[in-house]
């Protein structure tokens, strides 16, 4: 299973958009495919001094894959990837 970490922050547009496009891609690939687990730097000190400046963050299996913006096209590239390995 490829662990998919969304990195956020309450009232982020950005972040808003770029949970939608995880969501789509996510229901798009086979079920148990991938967990999700969203994390918001407002919880965490460690997180917010990583990546206050550049969320949305997603994160692959521990992996930067993207930040600020998200293509749907490209997560699902990366996520199909992942899933054949």
């Amino acid at each position: 299973m490829t662990a998919l970490t969304l990195i956020s922050k309450p009232d982020c547009h950005l972040c808003d958009v770029a949970r939608e496009i995880v969501d789509t891609v996510v229901s798009d690939l086979p079920e148990g495919q991938v967990d999700v687990e969203e994390l918001s730097i407002a919880d965490d000190a460690e997180l917010y001094a990583t990546w206050w400046e550049k969320i949305p963050v997603v994160l692959i299996d521990g992996d930067l894959h993207t930040h600020w913006r998200v293509s749907a096209d490209r997560l699902r590239t990366a996520l199909v990837e992942r899933g054949r390995a």
